[in-house]
Order: C-alpha cells, then sequence, then structure tokens
C-alpha cells in the first residue's frame, strides 16, 4: 500500500537562519508552507508574509453583540414583562443596568475569542502528518523547521529538495500521511 506524500521538512540551525530561508521561500512563490520553532520568533509573521489575523474584529463584534443582548434583554423585561416604577424613576434607566451590560460583553469577547481561534486554527485537530517525524520531535525543543505542502503548485519532490537543501536546510525528509 503506497502513502500518500504530505510534504518535505527541512530542519535549520538558528532562528536568524530559518527568517532567511523563509524569506526566500515566500519570495519564491510558496504559498502552503509553515514554520516550527520552539518558542516565538519574532519576525517570522512579516517573512512568512502573514497578514495581520482578524480575530480581533471577531472579538470586537462578540463584545458588541454581547453588551447589545444583556442591555436588550434588561431593556425588555424593565418595560415590557415586569414594568415596575420605583420612586417614581422611569421604568428603564439605563444607568443601573451597566454592570450587565458589561459582564456580558466580557463573556461575549471571550466566546467569541475562544470559537474564533478554535476555528481560525481549524481545530481540534487530533492528528497530522508532521506528527508521524521522528525529527520534527525536535521542534518543541532545539530545532527550527521549515515544511513545504505538497499541495502547493509550485511543489516538485525533487526540485523542492534541491531548493531547500540550497537555502540551508538540512535533514531535509519527506513527510508521509
Amino acid at each position: 500500500m503506497s502513502q500518500r506524500i504530505y510534504g518535505l521538512l527541512a530542519r535549520f540551525e538558528s532562528p536568524e537562519a530559518l527568517i532567511k530561508a523563509t524569506i526566500k521561500v515566500r519570495d519564491s512563490g510558496f504559498k502552503k508552507f509553515d514554520c516550527h520553532t520552539p518558542y516565538p520568533v519574532h519576525g517570522l509573521d512579516e517573512a512568512m508574509g502573514l497578514k495581520r489575523s482578524i480575530l480581533g474584529y471577531i472579538v470586537g463584534i462578540g463584545a458588541f453583540g454581547g453588551a447589545a443582548l444583556g442591555l436588550l434583554l434588561q431593556w425588555y423585561a424593565s418595560t415590557s414583562v415586569y414594568p415596575i416604577v420605583i420612586s417614581g424613576k422611569p421604568y428603564f434607566s439605563w444607568q443601573a443596568y451597566m454592570i450587565i451590560t458589561f459582564v456580558l460583553m466580557v463573556l461575549g469577547g471571550a466566546l467569541a475569542s475562544l470559537l474564533g481561534m478554535f476555528h481560525l486554527n481549524k481545530m481540534p485537530a487530533y492528528h497530522h502528518p508532521l506528527f508521524n517525524s521522528e525529527l520534527f520531535q525536535r521542534s518543541t525543543d532545539d530545532s527550527f523547521f521549515i515544511s513545504i505542502e505538497y499541495k502547493d503548485s509550485l511543489f516538485d519532490q525533487d526540485n523542492t529538495i534541491d531548493f531547500l537543501k540550497s537555502i540551508g536546510g538540512t535533514d531535509i525528509e519527506v513527510i508521509s500521511e
């Protein structure tokens, strides 16, 4: 039974070498590649050509929706369902309802953040082909990697291996699914 190829994995010696190689991969036109490091590397997002995340907008919409829902619910309850006049105050005095509105704003933002992160990160992912690689286990310890998927339009196994070698990649491994 032949296994399908997921892509290629190449190791780099340092964060600086990884950033230089990432810029070359991006400038060569590869789109479906990723970098793997044991800790965050400053400047790697820019080197990969990644845009800013839309998560902030998702959280903002969730927070605004939570606040609006909380205020609307309190308005409905105090003016339509249980209209009680207390000390001559109007049915809906918005100042009294800001605490619950704030709490539901925070709750809406938190839920939007959680669900947005799951969606944007394509989670849950129970297994990834890179986990089959013994070499890739070092990505959480002391190594820096670039993986290029076979789905990329520029992917050709032999040419991509030669390209990864030319930009300083070592221990290049073919990853099967």
